[in-house]
């Protein structure tokens, strides 16, 4: 069972297959199509198929229902933003809606191909009709939109439509780049370099290739977290699971050719700078020693990986194009050193917050906990006194209340998961014993899943502080906390993703024999697979909603765009029996009067008002689909989103008594509160001053845990 929950991690490869048209083109309109599918496609098709049917959690029957899903993900992979097949495509691409479960089934992958085939004609018309555009300068000043967000329009009918989509489509990219003071000239020849570049790399594509963005496209109608990988990228999938290689530590995807930063790896380069966020997009990299940065944008993802990696101690530039961006932003440049991950940066870490409360300083201990690991080889060695989140957690709380400390955070945000045993081990610091999570996989037998040690390391007040990256064991340690009245919950709502998949490596001997077929399975790749699900102690399970926080601050991360709930084919919220465990008190009544007491708080606090204005003006530009090609109106919307950044941040430093801003880059350079992190200390040195005032150090001493 693959219990590490790592979603970052599962979802890389996956994800990243997903978009042809970042993949690859070549140049020759219309000509002979060298990858067919071959008898080790047919039989990997048969091989996944009986595992989908028998293994998945939902055991979902593959038949026309099913085939039809099949192919709206297909053609979703193919051509989601619907700016290269036209109408009469898709017509034809309909009699096989309804059959591609027989194919599948009996290994014919010829459809599927032959859908490719029509799909790469059609894009590589249509890149070379993006070339011709370049040989004349458009008109800028132009009063006209651009519809970047496609994915609900419906097809064109013609080749004029399509002319129309793409003369706007290159005239964006044009003033894109014309934004960030290149001339036309200079603008023409990056365009030019980009879209034969994208051109060549039709060529590139093989069969497997176009074998495994199918299978994902399948493998995606059961659940979002449920991917096949080639040979090849099974390959890849083991040096970012061992995070053994040198590069920034960031998980990367493909999306509408961008390279998106998917998530932050704890402990690597880019978790340590904090200059990088998930869903920025990579538009161009630099290396140590080179001015000239290189256009990556179309390129594949592991081109683009390539690059990024490099020797220890090295660095590498990005620009970046930031999560929420449109198209022609202004864009940064941030350097970073190449490095391993480390687990020292992986460990979890303290703080201690003064907060200024009714004339006096409460002492608020902070722990912020990047994964859940746990060293496997001391561990497998039988060592007593392996390195892991719970041990080193343990240590940390000792040495917060030698300092004083009074009530405690559990920094969670940003955490996506890690080992299964060590979020429950970390529950039981707080708790005597009991259940923390329950397990139900396929045959719907439920487990659950023990704290066994009575020893209790911390009985002052906890917040567990979250956010909508926070997935997995951090869900599963937050509702353990939230149910057994233990602490309470401060943040966004969670992630949501409470499934379990286990791993299949399709080469390994056996498998093969068991599915019907023989035992060469050489070069088949690995499928990762949904088989359970789960729940709360309560009975609730955290799959899709997510943990809920007691008291919701705002935060930059949009819950329309991250999380479980997003994902179409996600598995849906229920519930099963709750278990017998023992609440240790409600806390109803505390955090009713927390909250007003934060609601009060809040309202006049000018960096809390300030973080509220930024989401908002975030959430604002979010929901824009479209952008004007007049270069005039453009350079004026930015320069006033630019303004309004500076005065919300003046009207705080006003408040404070700080001395303004005057440009962006003194913006960027300048320190600015954790408003969430000062926010959730102000809540626990409230719930410290309802109760009596005591020495949580001195009632520790009888029932210690290290």
């Amino acid at each position: 069972m693959n219990n590490t929950g790592r979603i970052s991690i599962v979802l890389v490869v996956a994800a990243s297959l997903l978009t042809f048209a970042s993949l690859a083109t070549g140049s020759n309109i219309g000509k002979e199509i060298s990858t067919r599918p071959t008898e080790r496609h047919a039989r990997i098709s048969k091989m996944i198929t009986q595992l989908f049917e028998r293994n998945h959690y939902q055991q979902k029957k593959i038949n026309d229902a099913l085939s039809s899903d099949i192919y709206d993900r297909y053609l979703e992979a193919l051509d989601g933003n619907r700016r290269y097949l036209l109408e009469e495509d898709v017509l034809a691409f309909e009699k096989y809606r309804y059959k591609l479960d027989d194919y599948v089934r009996q290994g014919n992958m010829y459809p599927v191909f032959e859908m490719f085939d029509v799909y790469k004609a059609r894009a590589q018309f249509r890149v070379s009709y993006a070339l011709d555009l370049l040989e004349t300068e458009p008109d800028f000043e132009i009063d006209e939109i651009y519809e970047f967000d496609r994915t609900e329009a419906p097809w064109a009918k013609n080749e004029a439509e399509l002319n129309e989509i793409w003369r706007k489509s290159v005239k964006s990219d044009a003033l894109s780049l014309m934004l960030a003071d290149r001339g036309w000239e200079e603008t023409q020849e990056v365009l030019e370099k980009r879209y034969r570049r994208v051109l060549k790399r039709f060529d590139q594509i093989n069969s497997d290739d176009i074998f495994e963005t199918f299978v994902n496209a399948y493998a995606d109608t059961l659940d979002p977290h449920s991917s096949y990988f080639s040979p090849r990228n099974s390959e890849e999938y083991r040096i970012q699971m061992s995070l053994s290689y040198e590069g920034i530590g960031a998980s990367l995807a493909l999306e509408d050719d961008y390279v998106k930063v998917l998530a932050i790896i704890p402990g690597g380069p880019a978790a340590a700078a904090e200059t990088i966020k998930p869903n920025d997009r990579i538009t161009a990299v630099g290396q140590d020693g080179k001015e000239e940065l290189v256009d990556v944008v179309g390129w594949r993802l592991d081109d683009v990986v390539q690059l990024i990696r490099g020797k220890r101690g090295t660095n590498v530039r990005l620009q970046l194009l930031r999560a929420g961006a449109l198209p022609g932003d202004q864009e940064e440049i941030v350097t970073l050193m190449r490095d391993k991950v480390k687990l020292e940066e992986q460990a979890a870490k303290s703080e201690v917050l003064k907060v200024p409360h009714e004339g006096e300083d409460i002492s608020v201990g902070v722990i912020e906990i990047p994964t859940f690991y746990r060293d496997y080889d001391a561990y497998a060695r039988g060592e007593k006194d392996f390195r892991s989140t719970t041990a080193d957690v343990a240590k940390l709380i000792t040495e917060l209340e030698e300092q004083g400390v009074e009530g405690l955070i559990v920094d969670l945000r940003g955490n996506g998961g890690g080992h299964l045993r060590e979020a429950i081990e970390l529950t039981g610091l707080f708790i005597e014993s009991g259940p923390v999570v329950q397990l139900r996989d396929t045959r719907q037998t439920v487990q659950k899943l023990d704290d066994d040690d009575p020893r209790v390391a911390y009985h002052g007040p906890v917040a567990v502080l979250v956010n909508r990256f926070s997935a997995s064991a951090s869900e599963i340690f937050a509702a353990a906390i939230q149910d057994y009245g233990r602490g309470i919950v401060i943040g966004q709502r969670t992630y949501g993703k409470g499934t379990v998949q286990n791993l299949y490596n399709l080469d390994r001997r056996g498998l093969s024999r068991w599915l019907g077929g023989d035992e060469s399975g050489e070069g088949f790749g690995q499928l990762t697979l949904t088989m359970g699900k789960y729940y709360r102690v309560s009975g609730e399970s955290t799959q899709h909603r997510g943990v809920m926080p007691d008291i919701a601050l705002p935060s930059s991360i949009d819950d329309e765009d991250v999380g479980e709930s997003t994902q179409e084919t996600a598995l849906p919220w229920d519930e099963i029996d709750s278990t017998d465990f023992p609440t240790i008190s409600s806390l109803d009544g505390t955090i009713a009067s927390l909250t007003q007491t934060h609601t009060d708080r809040v309202a006049e606090d000018p960096d809390f008002r300030y973080l509220v204005g930024r989401v908002e003006a975030q959430d604002a530009q979010r929901e824009k689909t479209f952008v004007s090609l007049n270069i005039n109106d453009r350079r004026e919307e930015r320069e006033s989103l630019r303004q309004a950044q500076l005065d919300r941040e003046n009207k705080r430093r006003a408040a404070q008594g700080l001395e303004p801003i005057e440009t962006m880059e003194e913006f960027e350079a300048s320190e600015r509160p954790d408003i969430q992190l000062n926010e959730a200390a102000s809540v626990v040195a409230d719930w410290v001053k309802l109760q009596p005032r005591m020495s949580h150090a001195v009632k520790k001493k009888s029932n210690s845990r290290t």
